[in-house]
This record gives structure tokens, C-alpha cells and sequence, in this order.
């Protein structure tokens, strides 16, 4: 399966990992079962499925308001994947 995931271009240009680097070997961990996994490889895989979940809510559901949700689970996710690839970097 991996070798028809994309290849990270900031890695190939820079040579360094980008802060989403890790997000499709997590998911397909996840598909896996492998949850611990994961996550340990990318710290956010679950908020980002959180706010992937509730922007497509927000395009399916036009009755109620998730703008607050997302805006949360955007700046939460950002936060982790922040800290997660300082982390890496030590």
C-alpha cells in the first residue's frame, strides 16, 4: 500500500519532514486497527478526522451551525501538529 501513497515534497525539496508528514501512513494505520500506532506517528490523525467528520456535517446538515466546532478543532489540530513536529525535531 505504500508505494501508492504521495511522496511528501517539502522532504524531496528541503529534505526535511513538514508538519503534516505521516498523516496517510496514520490513516491507513487506522484502517488498520492500529490506533496506537498511529497516533504515534502522527499525534493529530484524530483531530483531523474529527474536523474532517464536522466539515462534511457542515456540508450535509445546513440546518445547525458547526462553525464553532471547526474553528475549535482547526486551531486544536494545529496546536498538536505544532508541538508534535517540534517534538520530532528534539
Amino acid at each position: 500500500m505504500e508505494e501508492y501513497m504521495l511522496p511528501c515534497m517539502h522532504k524531496k525539496l528541503f529534505g526535511v519532514e513538514c508538519m503534516g508528514c505521516g498523516t496517510q501512513r496514520a490513516a491507513y494505520m487506522v484502517t488498520q486497527g492500529d490506533f496506537v500506532g498511529a497516533f504515534k506517528m502522527y499525534p493529530a490523525i484524530y483531530t483531523t478526522a474529527l474536523l474532517f467528520a464536522f466539515i462534511l456535517l457542515h456540508f450535509i446538515d445546513k440546518k445547525r451551525k458547526y462553525h464553532k466546532i471547526i474553528i475549535f478543532l482547526a486551531i486544536l489540530n494545529a496546536i498538536i501538529m505544532v508541538f508534535a513536529y517540534i517534538y520530532k525535531r528534539i
